[in-house]
């Protein structure tokens, strides 16, 4: 009885054992950080969002006129001038709105065209890696806040930069 049971349960710790997955741990910050692209893009970007940003406040900037106009002569204005005016206001506000949603939202114009081919590059790089070594999950270090250790034996970052043909 003894020894069936100790035969048991070491068959079923070996089931667990042959089922332990595999994990793996990327820095996205470290491989970004060394591919030149990436650097150029964001470079680009910045530039840009700089000039987008002069075209957003200058909208900002017409619709406060346009309300201070507003504001000085509201006493003199009929009600059908008042509901065309703040109709004016409201309009150069959501217009203003709209074009800082279009270049600086998630899924801004040049920020979905100069990022994204790179981040689905290390996508695709990641999973071969993690096809080929058997990685149930991989996590990355630089946005997982909740990881306080792991070991650098389970880092793949240099792999995927080598996959991508970036040496360390």
């Amino acid at each position: 009885m003894r020894k069936s049971l100790l035969i048991m349960f070491l068959l079923f710790a070996a089931g667990i054992t042959a089922n332990a997955q595999k994990f793996a741990l990327i820095d996205m910050e470290y491989i970004l950080k060394n591919i030149p692209a990436y650097q150029s893009a964001s470079n680009e970007l910045n530039q840009v969002s700089k000039q987008w940003q002069n075209e957003v406040e200058k909208l900002g900037k017409e619709a406060k006129s346009l309300y201070d106009s507003y504001q000085a002569s509201v006493k003199t204005l009929s009600d059908a001038q008042k509901t065309k005016k703040e109709e004016e206001i409201v309009a150069k506000e959501k217009s203003a709105a709209e074009l800082r949603r279009k270049y600086f939202g998630p899924e801004g114009e040049l920020r979905e065209a100069l990022m994204q081919p790179i981040q689905d590059e290390i996508y695709e790089a990641v999973k071969e890696i993690s096809t080929q070594k058997g990685y149930a999950v991989v996590v990355d270090r630089a946005s997982a806040s909740s990881i306080i250790f792991a070991s650098p034996s389970i880092d793949i970052s240099n792999e995927v930069l080598a996959k991508l043909g970036y040496s360390n």
